[in-house]
């Protein structure tokens, strides 16, 4: 795995996930407390949990990054 690991990502803050070839840019809305994270995404300003975008497992392409604003 490349990129920041799941237990740095803080509320608030913007983030890019690829897994599979897919690209996914969300903003943490909230920490639950069985580890998973409600994000909502920037663009389309959908809510859902991130283990949804993980449920097929990872791939090869796995990398977790905090986009940076400005």
């Amino acid at each position: 795995m490349a990129g920041l690991s799941f237990d740095v990502l803080r509320v608030g803050k913007k983030y890019r996930l690829t897994n599979y070839g897919d690209k996914y840019d969300f903003i943490i809305e909230s920490i639950l407390a069985n580890g998973d994270f409600k994000v909502k995404d920037i663009h389309t300003l959908e809510r859902y949990l991130l283990k949804d975008t993980l449920k097929f497992g990872t791939g090869g392409d796995f990398r977790l990054d905090e986009l940076r604003t400005g």
